[in-house]
């Protein structure tokens, strides 16, 4: 009679096993985010391989601290930026992480996140327009890189003056502060007893992108063949600007300026084909936003912004670069 129990204790023990260990393994192969949330992100556009790579290394950390990130491309059109924030707030993610299409036609969709209560960050672009609260602006000090890419513009021309253009792209606040940083800087040259002038003679949008890029600069080139320098927003828009200058016979006439360093870029500086670009760190800009959004969820105070400081990329730089060929 005292041995029954026990072996259907065993027998029931040996039936179970199996199913434990599935279980197990199902437990095991679910998401380690699933408990805690999503991060939503809407990037301006990941045709650019600068925003890709903040994607990645957003989606690399948060997952690090057991989030899912959602990545979406806005593709530079703030009607689908709005659509997909609207998407997330109806899902209830953690948090909102943009780098708005246009810094004003974001607002309303911002302020409806606000009113949903999701904390919102913005990278690389901000969006300092009034009605709004942003938890926090990760991006590359933007006005400091211009500045840089000023002092590299009087550098290339070797004490040089002359008719410069700049292909800028007006409707993104990241952007117009390179330019803000730019001018100030041929500004105070110009002011400087006995320097060269350097004239910025025509500002056209480039749309930050190559075809775009090399359209301007044609208009530019016909419009002021005397041109000696071109100061680009970022790499896709610089390198348009110089397919441009080879087809016009005026690659070694007019040096270009670029901004970003993405690796097209890096690559036609060693190659001679920009002059230099203020080089941001997009995988830090990843990093960072989602460790400001773990400070803030734990109750941490952050700065209204937080900003990475750019670095000049010359040739030299290019030909001790591994990583490229």
């Amino acid at each position: 009679m005292g041995l029954r129990p026990l072996a259907v204790s065993l027998h029931t023990q040996y039936r179970m096993k199996p199913l434990v260990c599935l279980l197990t393994a199902v437990l095991l192969a679910q998401p380690l985010f699933a408990a805690k949330g999503t991060i939503g992100v809407s990037l301006l556009t990941l045709q650019n391989p600068f925003f890709k790579v903040i994607g990645d290394s957003l989606t690399a950390e948060a997952a690090k601290s057991g989030y899912e990130a959602v990545v979406l491309s806005a593709d530079q059109d703030v009607g689908r930026q709005s659509n997909q924030v609207k998407d997330f707030i109806v899902k209830k993610v953690a948090a909102i992480v943009l780098s708005p299409c246009d810094s004003k036609g974001i607002v309303p969709v911002i302020q409806e996140a606000n009113a949903a209560g999701i904390p919102v960050f913005t990278v690389d672009v901000p969006c300092n327009e009034p009605g709004v609260q942003i938890v926090t602006q990760v991006a590359t000090d933007n006005f400091g890189g211009g500045k840089e890419a000023g002092k590299a513009m009087i550098e290339a021309l070797g004490g040089r003056g002359g008719k410069i253009g700049v292909l800028d792209l007006k409707q993104v606040e990241s952007c117009i502060l390179r330019v803000k940083g730019f001018k100030e800087v041929i500004d105070a040259h110009n002011a400087s007893a006995g320097a060269a002038k350097i004239e910025i003679v025509s500002e056209l949008d480039g749309g930050g992108a190559k075809d775009k890029g090399y359209k301007v600069a044609e208009d530019m080139l016909q419009a002021f063949p005397d041109l000696v320098g071109l100061f680009a927003i970022n790499d896709p828009s610089a390198l348009g600007a110089r397919g441009a200058l080879e087809k016009a016979g005026k690659a070694d006439k007019v040096v270009i300026i670029g901004f970003d360093g993405q690796p097209e870029g890096k690559q036609a500086i060693k190659d001679g084909k920009i002059y230099a670009d203020p080089i941001q760190f997009p995988d830090q800009m990843g990093v960072e936003v989602v460790k400001a959004f773990l400070r803030y969820s734990k109750g941490e105070d952050l700065p209204p912004q937080m900003l990475i400081p750019t670095k000049l990329y010359r040739q030299a730089d290019g030909v001790a670069d591994p990583e490229l060929k």
